[in-house]
């Protein structure tokens, strides 16, 4: 039982690996706690579900605009002072929001303002904070080490939004958005104590040269690359949270209770595969173990669809028994999920030279907020013609065949092997 529970080796013996997690946790939780918070603010100002979604487009489009840059910024300099000046960037923006709610302000175009800049230094902060992690372990401890991050998602997750609920309700919005700078501030306090980590190897000034060069040189490294295009495939083909308002309404019934307990499978599912994760250190063969995941992630959307095919409709006076049926397909989709991201990001640490690693990890955060939002856009057109249930299916049968097929096309990225990574 213990080989299967979630490896903490990796805190154990890294002290400042382990100070970087508590950082990550508690900034994870502060960060969705003010999503949430932020959501219903507007909502509270407009009235709108319209000026809601621009929340997202305005985290959006610093997200991909300055990915890819901020991955440069880490490469050319001493990624703890990155990781520190970004994160201070993101406490000065928390009291921001703090301020803003205490004085009553009420302003939206100062909320989106504060959003995208919010992004823009999460843009940085995040490839910062993930190439930080190969310098602390060594590279047989980073399934396990990026198995601990991934729980650290789920209980942001998880926490940060139920947190913002009840603090809103209770104390407002000021308190609650004074609580994530509280949170920040600690997590600012543990990174503080991390050493230095000057680059190495051949050193390029931040710019769009070096930004051009770490596209060419993930160009002609098929394994980092496939990483990616995988991701992408379960990502554009195969989300189905945009189909879950409408499933709550018209096939299972319970209306937003519904889409929140979807919305929390999902969630629960990474947070299992994440605690039943020991195992993942052990497996040699990463890329086929990922290939394995994101079909397994398409099989479950496809059995989620086709629960959702035999539904006569909801039920009078609640949702219909079928929402537990399609909540574990969910929490399937989750915890495949998981999986693939584990192996995704060791591949990505382990076969990326020092160099290199801050820009493809900007690549990565790109990769990450634009598929989900692609996959919204597809599933949710896919389902005006073909209504939800069937969208939800064919999402799921074009994920599996494509990914099917590069994985016979890229032999290469099926055979890679963990003692030997090559990229």
């Amino acid at each position: 039982m213990r080989r299967l529970l979630l490896d903490l080796t990796p805190l154990k013996v890294s002290v400042p690996y382990r100070r970087l997690w508590i950082g990550i946790s508690l900034s994870g939780i502060g960060t969705h706690l003010t999503t949430v918070a932020v959501g219903l603010q507007v909502y509270d100002l407009t009235g709108s579900t319209f000026n809601v979604g621009l929340v997202g487009l305005f985290a959006l489009a610093p997200l991909v605009a300055l990915g890819l840059y901020g991955g440069a910024i880490v490469d050319a300099y001493d990624r703890r002072r990155v990781v520190i000046v970004s994160s201070t960037g993101l406490l000065l923006v928390a009291t921001g929001f703090a301020a803003q709610a205490w004085l009553g302000l009420g302003q939206v175009w100062l909320l989106y303002t504060l959003v995208a800049v919010q992004n823009g230094f999460f843009a940085v902060n995040s490839p910062a904070r993930t190439a930080i992690i190969p310098r602390l372990l060594p590279g047989p401890l980073l399934p396990a080490a990026n198995a601990l991050g991934s729980m650290s998602m789920s209980l942001g997750l998880t926490i940060g939004p139920l947190l913002a609920g009840v603090l809103i309700d209770s104390v407002g919005y000021g308190w609650t958005y004074s609580i994530e700078a509280v949170l920040l501030t600690l997590a600012l306090t543990t990174l503080l104590a991390l050493p230095p980590m000057p680059p190495q190897g051949t050193v390029r000034r931040a710019g769009l040269r070096s930004v051009l060069e770490g596209l060419s040189y993930l160009r002609t490294r098929p394994n980092v690359r496939m990483t990616f295009i995988v991701d992408l495939c379960a990502m554009v083909l195969a989300m189905p949270r945009v189909l879950f308002p409408a499933v709550a309404a018209a096939v299972l019934g319970g209306g937003p209770t519904t889409v929140g307990i979807l919305v929390a499978g999902m969630a629960a599912g990474s947070f299992l595969a994440g605690l039943f994760s020991g195992p993942l250190g052990h497996v040699r063969r990463q890329g086929l173990a990922v290939v394995v995941a994101v079909i397994a992630w398409g099989l479950a959307v496809v059995a989620f669809g086709l629960v959702l095919v035999v539904v006569p409709g909801p039920e009078d006076g609640g949702a219909h028994w079928a929402l537990w049926p399609a909540v574990a397909c969910i929490a399937l989709a989750g915890a495949a999920d998981t999986v693939s991201a584990v192996f995704r990001m060791t591949i990505l640490q382990a076969a990326t030279p020092d160099e290199m690693r801050g820009r493809l990890q900007g690549v990565f955060i790109v990769v990450v907020a634009g598929g989900p939002r692609l996959g919204d856009l597809v599933l949710g057109s896919l389902a005006e013609f073909s209504g939800e249930a069937w969208a939800a299916v064919l999402g799921g049968l074009a994920c599996i065949v494509i990914v099917s097929a590069l994985a016979v096309a890229q032999r290469r990225f099926v055979r890679y092997d963990a003692r030997h990574p090559e990229p």
